[in-house]
């Protein structure tokens, strides 16, 4: 469920009217709606009501500090794999005790700014990163809180790019090597093991996977308390899916989710952790674009928008799909055409949609992208020298910039030409 609905045949933001947001500030732009965001937070929170829990949102999925702080305002936690991230989500009034930091490239400035700043814990993904992390924690005098990252060999059926728990992905310490590499942990002078982490990928449809990773994790934290470590905490990552066609069948609920949790680790009595990202904010934003020019092509009609992938990449960079809907809404009965909707962008992949079923649209007319919440702005760019697009925050009737528009001024001027040319 989302609050992007039609009253009176034109497309809300909660209350507000899209059309009266693009009057404001143009388009291209991104909003997000407050009560998607606090709905979707709300049903995670209580499919993990009977254990002790801490919700950490993937910072990855969208970094806008209005949309963290709404977040962290309700309780969550951040789950971060950048120091720009880490510092995001204390700009956003996070506090350190909630921050995981994640990621399989952490540099030791990193961790120095971490372990600076406080953290709860490091998801650890490597033997040098685990010695680079002692080294530098030991010099500061302190102990870092780290579990570490396995890497079960589950395959999470999704896309293969957004897979990350088999074996042949970069991600974690192989799960047969877990409890050598744990054993070297407990030894180091500024690590405190506290837990184990795994993540096996992003937008997951099915339950199954999720099982089979969690039943190898509680197996493991078996294993290493009977080696003696303390394991109080289980990470068990994010990628819980969400439907981007809504004519497509439904990924697992929420409720379904906590219950496997329940099963497979629920006995272990340890603190669990999760890093949605997608399923919290994916459906609380949609992109809205505005149509530049009605193509004729050999056998195809174009539409041409203003947003392009640069502004959104998912469709070119994974072949994704994403619900497209005129925002003011076809009157019943009105017969539909196809249409190519393709962006402004020198490349052939800055394709949307291919013989998308619309109905008649010309010069002018507004489009919203449903379900850009997340992977959405925060993997724009400004390729073709296109400004960075603004971002809107809903709440109620009201609305807000969150992210201005820069100017080209403001965007030439970041560029600077050496004095000897």
């Amino acid at each position: 469920m989302d609050h992007f609905l039609y009253h009176n045949g034109v497309l809300h933001a909660e209350s507000v009217p899209i059309p009266e947001i693009a009057a404001a500030v143009g388009t291209p732009f991104y909003v997000y709606s407050t009560a998607t965001l606090v709905r979707h937070y709300g049903l995670l929170a209580e499919a993990l009501a009977s254990m002790p829990h801490l919700i950490c949102f993937a910072v990855k999925a969208n970094g806008n500090l209005a949309v963290l702080k709404v977040l962290g305002d309700l309780g969550a936690g951040m789950d971060v794999v950048s120091g720009g991230e880490y510092l995001r989500a204390r700009a956003a009034g996070v506090p350190s005790s909630r921050i995981v930091f994640s990621g399989v490239g952490k540099t030791r400035s990193e961790l120095r700014l971490a372990l600076e700043g406080g953290i709860r814990q490091f998801n650890v993904e490597s033997e040098p990163e685990l010695r680079a992390l002692s080294e530098i924690a030991a010099s500061m005098g302190l102990r870092a809180p780290v579990a570490l990252r396995v890497n079960p060999d589950v395959d999470a059926k999704t896309h293969e790019k957004i897979a990350t728990g088999k074996s042949e992905n970069k991600f974690g310490i192989p799960i047969a090597r877990a409890r050598a590499v744990y054993a070297e942990a407990a030894a180091l002078p500024g690590i405190e093991v506290v837990g184990v982490d795994v993540h096996i990928g992003s937008q997951l449809t099915d339950i199954a996977p999720f099982r089979q990773a969690f039943e190898k994790v509680a197996e493991l934290t078996r294993a290493l308390r009977a080696d003696g470590h303390t394991i109080s905490r289980l990470d068990l990552g994010g990628g819980l899916g969400i439907p981007y066609a809504r004519s497509n069948e439904a990924p697992p609920l929420p409720h379904d989710y906590g219950q496997v949790i329940r099963e497979s680790v629920g006995s272990l009595g340890c603190e669990i952790e999760i890093e949605p990202g997608r399923f919290i904010a994916g459906n609380a934003g949609v992109l809205v674009a505005s149509v530049i020019w009605l193509k004729e092509g050999e056998g195809r009609r174009f539409l041409v928008v203003d947003a392009a992938m640069n502004d959104l990449a998912r469709p070119s960079m994974y072949g994704a799909h994403h619900d497209i809907v005129p925002v003011f809404e076809a009157a019943p009965g009105l017969e539909h055409g196809l249409y190519d909707v393709v962006g402004p962008v020198c490349e052939t992949g800055d394709t949307f949609a291919k013989a998308r079923a619309l109905p008649e649209m010309g010069e002018g007319d507004l489009l919203a992208f449903r379900s850009a919440g997340a992977y959405g702005a925060v993997m724009a760019s400004e390729y073709n020298a296109r400004p960075l697009v603004p971002e809107v925050l809903v709440q109620g009737d009201h609305f807000a910039v969150i992210r201005a528009r820069p100017s080209y001024d403001e965007m030439l001027g970041r560029d600077t030409i050496p004095a000897w040319l």
